[in-house]
């Protein structure tokens, strides 16, 4: 279960211990949306030739309206946030590197892999006079910690006059617009990291923006190479971003999926670390047996091996799924009293 305890997701590892097969499983390992969007037409040859450059500007553009990007600002499309998070520690000079922890764990993972000294901080308050990078998820993964968007851009201007960076992970924000800063995208010392697939329920395409000024933008650009974006999910990207409706409708339905999702932790008596709409983190002092107990009924949760008291739950796509949950928390709960 390596795998299934460094990130959601881990389905086959589960699997291969406890048994079942996919269909038969209720995976509430991730934060991404259970509901997918539809998949929009394309055209055939999207499939069958090298993306061109007219593509990815229109799949640039639409995330540029989507999310209310400055038209001075840069942005780079990648095949997936995690691409940018991997690539961006190595085109940066080696420096002293602030990560606000707990976190999302690959931040510090690809800064160390490129030498980079990281610390870690449990508030802004507490970024060294030395560090030139600050790293910041918001809102956060795991605990749903929320930094206020002023706050972001008061250490973004500090970072700007130390020639550093600012960079704010908002994988999650899609839900939470109100916590995003990539209105100031373009600022110096700022780079956001956008995710598509979360929100959208449509992870396994890999689609990610970087945000930022128009030179570092052209810097990521040149190490990501030419085609780093597949075709198709340019083109799919470029007719789910432009499309508000879609947004406004997905935004509801996962609204839906949280209270249900809330309702369902809330009756288990399951205390409440944080939340954002797509997952919510529980603190329990047994949450590894939980965690095992649930696979054994089939149902997969993210545990965390710095914090053996806390369960990340994703949304149940429908009541049904709710319902199952409940049932298993409430059978489990039924067992703990014999």
């Amino acid at each position: 279960m390596r795998m299934a305890t460094i990130h959601g997701g881990g389905l086959d590892a589960a699997i291969e211990r406890f048994g079942g097969s996919r269909t038969g499983w209720l995976d509430l390992s991730t934060g991404i949306n259970p509901a997918a969007v539809p998949l929009p037409q394309i055209e055939p040859s999207a499939w069958a030739r090298l993306p061109d450059s007219e593509l990815q500007a229109r799949c640039i553009a639409a995330a540029r309206k989507s999310y209310g990007v400055p038209q001075q600002a840069g942005i780079v499309a990648a095949p997936g946030s995690q691409a940018l998070i991997s690539l961006l520690p190595f085109v940066l000079p080696v420096g002293d590197v602030a990560i606000l922890e707990p976190t999302y764990g690959e931040h510090r993972a690809g800064f160390e892999a490129a030498g980079h000294r990281v610390v870690s901080i449990g508030g802004l308050d507490e970024v060294p006079d030395g560090a030139r990078v600050v790293v910041v998820v918001n809102p956060n993964n795991p605990d749903g910690r929320r930094t206020e968007p002023a706050a972001l851009l008061d250490l973004q201007a500090e970072m700007a006059r130390r020639s550093g960076l600012l960079i704010v992970d908002e994988a999650f924000a899609d839900a939470l617009p109100e916590m995003s800063g990539a209105g100031h995208a373009g600022l110096e010392g700022l780079l956001i990291h956008r995710s598509f697939g979360k929100f959208y329920g449509l992870a396994g395409i890999r689609l990610g923006f970087a945000l930022t000024t128009p030179a570092l933008a052209e810097t990521l650009s040149a190490r990501l190479g030419p085609w780093a974006v597949s075709g198709p999910a340019l083109a799919i990207g470029a007719a789910v971003l432009a499309d508000p409706a879609l947004r406004a409708g997905v935004m509801e339905t996962i609204a839906l999926q949280a209270k249900r999702r809330d309702r369902v932790l809330a009756a288990a008596g399951l205390a409440r670390v944080g939340a954002t709409p797509l997952f919510a983190t529980i603190e329990t002092p047994d949450a590894h047996a939980l965690f095992e107990a649930l696979c054994r009924r089939h149902i997969l949760t993210r545990p965390f091996s710095y914090r053996a008291d806390w369960l990340r739950f994703g949304n149940p796509k429908d009541e049904a799924e709710a319902a199952r949950l409940g049932g298993a928390l409430a059978d489990l709960a039924r067992e703990d009293g014999r």
